[in-house]
Order: structure tokens, then C-alpha cells, then sequence
């Protein structure tokens, strides 16, 4: 991601920040966000108490920090919004995967010898987009069709063009008012629950391949499983998923000889196609089925084949950090007082959302919180998500990391006479404000080399409370 250009004004702004009689103070609190875009403020006091004689040892307050407030990482996983704690929410995203592959963070290395795949389930079309196709290391044109006719629109639905990568048009639909946007937005607000059945199936299909009942079967093979939700450009959700095989006590136990990776592959199939979710009938908007698309992708992860434990973590890891931006829409919830008409989104996400502020508004979707998750285009759960057994979690992940650098930086330390198992923290915060100046964020980005978000490129703000 590359750095801002810094203007004339930039310079002036930032001389600004360098020349204040507390810099380094600032510089090291700035330095302690890592580098955060959007820092969190926050101001109060930490009291260290001995609990047996009710004595004060020690006060941190933040009125002796620059401004009077503390800077805190904002802590995002979003990397529109501040590229480097989403860079910490990859990597961690990234061990979390490998470890269910590879083994480590606790998890036995044994666990490479399951069987697991790599599961891409898809949405189904709602319509004819712009596309880029590429076959044998070419390029393909988008539609070609030489007898279309045109739709009820007058819009033929075909395309010659070889798109680029960087193409605009990419995901737009041929005839936006052909389109089913409906259908679109409704599939990414009910995505999970299609994903839930998924599961459902994907267990039952093999409890009868093996010939045993559902208590049997839990008592005998577990099916564990992390997995994270790519938008693709034409704005609907597709899901990428690790598989794996493991024994009824979890990954320190192998599952069964028959549990192999072909039979992972025939239920995945199998389970691809036995699933739908229907929606509800409301007026002018009727009922529909939603089930998965037809192309399903299916893996094997080795260790050291095409597809290894490093590649499958690295690729969900980067996913893990990203959301419909590429479909033009938001990064953030849309407020009352914004005009869809005046957002910098392209049509087809302004569309999108007008669907699911259209549909939002009618009873029988009150459930899908349609309006609420407008900017994500229906989609409403959570991006990463992994069974319970799977691996370790980012909790852990990141108490580790807090433990560490509490060791590198130590804060206050009781005195030698004093027993540390009596003294306790009592603190009291509130928000003071989030966010940086235009001259902060550059001197920040400067100081830990680390990028502004490309929707900061040209102003920063900070909103207070």
C-alpha cells in the first residue's frame, strides 16, 4: 500500500506535531499504538491498592499524557480502515489456520496427518455480470453471444471485452434492471444460516455412509472446521473453508481409516446440494428458495503438495481482513443523515443497498437486520468463524502477545516488601475521543512506517465525545 504524497500543507502540519515541547512522549505513545490510523482516546486513572491495609500504592493518571489522554489501538480487522491492526488481525488469522493444519499453539502436530480440504462454497447467479475469465493463461471475453437478444430493457446480454483486472465494470450486471437484487442481498443476509445447514448435512451424509446413527457417528469422527466469507465483485458472498477430519476427543486423536479425503469430497458435494433456505413472502416480493451455486471447489491440503498448510492459512488470512470494498460500497454504517443519492459508492452498490433498505423496511424481514447491515449489502455474520476444537483462538493469540510485551515493557512494579498477590488495579476510563489529525497521522505513519488507510489519504479527523 503505497505511502501518502506529502504536500507543502502536509509539511507545515507536521512540523507542527515535531515541534511540540513534548515529542517524544507523543512519538513513544505513538509508537505503543503501532502505528494505529484511528486510535482510540481514552482518559481516567489506574489505582494500585493494597487489599489488606487499603493503602494506594501507586496512581497513573492520564492528565501526565500528551493532550491528557492515552492512545489506544483501535484494534480493527478491517484494513480500509487502518492497515496496521489489521495486519496483526491477519497474522494471528494466519497462525489460528496453520496451527489446525500444521500443529503448535497447542495443538498436536499429529493433526497434519487428518485429512483436510480446502472448500470454496459459491452463490448463485442473480444475473448476468461483467466477468473476467481466464483459460490456459488467457484472457477470455466477458459474454460473447452472437444471436442475444435484447431483454425487456433493450439491453442486449453481451460482451466482447477481454476485461482487465483493474476494470471498473468487473461485477456490474449487463442490464442492472434485470438484476435480481432482491434475491442478491436476501442470499448474503441468510449466507450463515445456509452455511448451518451445510454442516448439518455435511454430518449426516456421512454418519450414513459409514452406517452408523448420529450418536455413534459423534462418539467415533469430528468434523472440525474454520472458515472466512469473500465478497465477490459482483457483491454477494462466497465462503472459503478448511475441512479436516479428527478423531471423537478432537486433533490429539485420529479419526477413523475410513475417513478419507474422498469421502470429505462426496459429502461436501453431496451436502453443497441438499441445502436451501427459504425466504418469506412479503408484498411485492415473493418467496424464494436460496441454495448454493453450482461450482464448488474441493482441495486436499498436504504438507507438501500444491495446496500446503502455509498456502490455505496465508489465503484465508488476507481474506480475513477485508469486506465488500471492492464491490464500491462503504466501510462503515450508513447514518441517518446520509443521502444515498450522494455516497461515493458506484450504482450497482448503491442498488444493492437501496434493496436492503427497501426489504429492511417490511415486516416479514425484521429479522435480518436488512437496514443495520445496508453497507455490508445483507451480509450480517461474522467474516471468520472455526468449530470450537478446531485450533486455539485469537483470545489466546492475543493475551500471549499482551503477555509478552508486558515482560518487554514492564509498567509500575510493587516494591520488594510488598506481596504482589495483594495488590490489585483498580481503573476507571472514559472515551475522550478517536481518531488523528491530518499532521498526526503522517508523523505516525512516518514514526512506525506503517500506511494510512485509503480512505485517509486525503483528510484524517478526529470525533470526540
Amino acid at each position: 500500500m503505497p505511502h501518502p504524497v506529502v504536500t507543502p500543507h502536509d509539511a507545515r502540519l507536521m512540523a507542527k506535531i515535531i515541534d511540540r515541547p513534548d515529542f517524544e512522549r507523543w512519538a513513544a505513545r505513538a509508537r505503543a499504538t503501532g502505528g494505529c490510523a484511528q486510535p482510540v482516546f481514552l482518559t481516567g486513572t489506574v489505582d494500585h491498592v493494597h487489599t489488606g491495609t487499603g493503602e494506594l500504592l501507586h496512581r497513573y493518571c492520564t492528565d501526565t499524557e500528551p493532550d491528557g489522554a492515552l492512545p489506544v489501538a483501535c484494534k480493527t480487522r478491517r484494513a480500509s480502515r487502518c492497515p496496521a491492526c489489521a495486519e496483526i488481525y491477519r497474522a494471528d488469522t494466519y497462525q489460528l489456520i496453520r496451527a489446525g493444519l500444521a500443529g503448535g499453539k497447542g495443538v498436536p502436530e499429529s493433526v497434519s496427518g487428518h485429512p483436510a480440504a480446502f472448500v470454496t462454497l459459491t452463490a448463485p447467479s442473480f444475473g448476468p455480470v461483467h466477468a473476467r475469465r481466464v483459460r490456459g493463461g488467457r484472457v477470455e471475453r466477458c459474454h460473447p453471444r452472437r444471436d442475444a437478444k435484447p431483454c425487456p430493457h433493450g439491453v442486449v446480454a453481451s460482451c466482447t471485452v477481454r476485461h482487465g483486472e483493474d476494470d471498473p465494470r468487473l461485477g456490474e450486471p449487463l442490464c442492472p434492471d434485470c438484476y435480481d437484487y432482491a434475491g442478491s442481498v436476501l442470499f448474503n443476509a441468510l449466507a450463515p444460516e445456509l452455511w448451518r445447514r451445510f454442516t448439518l448435512a455435511l454430518r449426516r451424509y456421512l454418519a450414513k455412509s459409514a452406517g452408523l446413527t448420529q450418536k455413534q457417528f459423534r462418539e467415533t469422527l469430528a468434523i472440525s472446521f474454520a472458515k472466512v466469507a469473500e465478497y465477490q465483485r459482483r457483491g454477494v458472498v462466497h465462503f472459503h473453508a478448511v475441512i479436516r477430519f479428527d478423531g471423537p476427543d478432537g486433533p490429539a486423536t485420529s479419526p477413523p481409516q475410513w475417513a478419507t479425503v474422498q469421502l470429505l469430497a462426496d459429502a461436501v458435494r453431496h451436502a453443497a446440494g441438499a441445502v436451501s433456505v427459504t425466504t418469506p413472502a412479503a408484498p411485492d416480493v415473493a418467496a424464494r428458495s436460496l441454495s448454493w451455486g453450482a461450482q464448488v471447489d474441493i482441495r486436499p491440503i498436504t504438507s507438501t503438495g500444491e495446496l500446503t498448510h502455509e498456502a490455505v492459512a496465508g489465503y484465508i488470512a488476507k481474506y480475513a481482513t477485508k469486506a465488500a470494498e471492492c464491490v464500491g460500497t462503504l466501510d462503515r454504517r450508513l447514518r441517518p443523515s446520509d443521502d444515498l443519492d450522494e455516497l461515493p459508492i458506484t450504482p450497482h452498490a448503491r442498488r444493492l443497498i437501496s434493496a436492503c433498505l427497501h426489504l429492511g423496511a417490511l415486516e416479514e424481514f425484521a429479522d435480518l437486520r436488512l437496514v443495520q447491515w445496508a453497507h455490508m449489502l445483507g451480509f450480517r455474520g461474522h467474516f471468520s468463524t472455526k468449530s470450537r476444537r478446531y485450533s486455539t483462538t485469537l483470545g489466546a493469540l492475543r493475551a500471549a502477545r499482551i503477555a509478552y510485551i508486558r515482560q518487554q515493557l514492564p509498567g509500575w512494579q510493587p516494591p520488594d516488601d510488598q506481596d504482589p498477590d495483594l495488590i490489585v488495579a483498580i481503573a476507571e476510563w472514559r472515551f475522550h475521543s478517536q481518531g488523528l489529525t491530518r499532521g498526526e497521522a503522517l508523523v505516525t505513519a512516518a514514526l512506525t512506517g506503517k500506511p494510512l488507510p485509503p480512505s485517509s489519504q486525503d483528510a484524517t479527523t478526529r470525533s470526540a465525545a
